[in-house]
């Protein structure tokens, strides 16, 4: 949870100081979150961190080597923020697990991938829908990404992807696949 909070900051501001300020500051990563629903907060906001970062560092890949596989720019980018997202979602959760289970590496492997698949999944595909609409339809016919517009629509699009991950988050925590941070 080390880095969970101040990336959480990158995007949501005061919103993701106030989180930490409620449910975040003084518990370690030895301490679980009391409610069900803060722990599926704290699970979600651990996802968006690995989203976060693999995003960031996507694009950041993708400014200096572009990618040209489909017509459109963006469909590339998205290409490349996935996998990183996915990436860095699944070392985190790997690193999760492996601070709370006695597991061997395959096993432990395994099980951060089934607890991040389907939460980093839905956070992107939150994130891409609003990053769709905002690249598409409100700054068409193109938003660049060195403006801070384009890095604002991103915040707004972090909002869509924990939106979209919380409750898979939630169904994930109760089919066992995921456990509460």
């Amino acid at each position: 949870m080390n880095l969970v909070w101040p990336l959480t900051a990158l995007w949501a501001g005061v919103f993701g100081l106030l989180l930490y300020l409620l449910i975040g500051r003084n518990k370690s990563s030895s301490h679980r979150s009391g409610s069900f629903w803060e722990g599926a907060l704290v699970g979600t906001l651990h996802c968006g961190a690995g989203c976060t970062l693999g995003d960031l560092v996507a694009e950041a890949f993708g400014a200096m080597i572009p990618l040209h596989v489909f017509e459109h720019k963006t469909f590339d980018a998205w290409i490349i923020d996935y996998i990183a997202a996915f990436i860095f979602g699944v070392a985190f959760q790997y690193f999760s697990i492996r601070q709370t289970r006695n597991l061997s590496f395959g096993s432990e492997l395994l099980a951060a991938l089934k607890a991040d698949a389907a939460s980093l999944t839905s956070w992107q595909l939150g994130m891409y829908g609003w990053m769709a609409i905002t690249l598409f339809v409100l700054f068409s016919p193109d938003l660049p990404k060195s403006s801070m517009t384009f890095w604002f629509m991103m915040q707004i699009a972090m909002l869509f992807g924990l939106a979209t991950a919380y409750p898979v988050n939630c169904w994930l925590l109760r089919a066992g696949i995921k456990e509460q941070m």
